[in-house]
């Protein structure tokens, strides 16, 4: 062979890594060549975890767990077509529109990123944060909205601020 091809990581070492280095992590994904189709396939993955994530609460929701007085169970199906049409229509687009915001911002305050390492950024941090919302819906499902469930949903929220503040600085670097 002439040459071997390029050393790649798996995504999931990449998301265990930026646990620990979010910063090094996001300059590893700056380097690689300008790809909107990885951004955006960070990004389609991350809303379809999300989305298996609402499965045991929607099941739990379902089976008519969790209602106030008078309320009737929903079915499942119904339920889960509405998520999965958020998911996978309203949220990215909720989050390109969030990545702009966060470009303007970071360029007001003298950011020289573009809106492509801003996109990146965010949706890497959105990837990169989904272990915690995969717990997160278990407990949903499993437990109901008991103080342990809003504690992981805290930590997926600092968490996720702390992975895509470091992150977009790197991007705006």
């Amino acid at each position: 062979m002439a040459g071997s091809p390029p050393k790649l990581m798996a995504v999931t070492s990449d998301i265990i890594r930026t646990w620990r280095g979010p910063r090094h992590v996001m300059r590893g994904l700056l380097a690689q060549a300008k790809r909107e189709d990885r951004a955006l396939a960070y990004l389609i993955v991350f809303c379809l975890l999300v989305f298996v994530a609402q499965w045991p609460r929607l099941t739990r929701a379902a089976a008519g767990f969790d209602l106030a007085p008078g309320a009737e169970p929903r079915e499942l199906m119904q339920m889960m077509t509405y998520e999965l049409f958020a998911w996978i229509t309203v949220w990215p687009l909720a989050f390109y529109a969030l990545a702009a915001v966060s470009h303007l911002i970071a360029k007001a305050f003298r950011g020289r990123g573009t809106h492509y390492t801003a996109r990146l950024a965010l949706f890497w941090s959105l990837l990169a944060s989904v272990p915690l919302l995969l717990l997160y819906g278990l407990m949903a499902g499993f437990l109901g909205q008991v103080a342990g469930t809003h504690v992981i949903g805290a930590a997926w929220v600092l968490a996720f601020g702390w992975i895509w503040s470091l992150s977009l600085y790197e991007a705006e670097q």
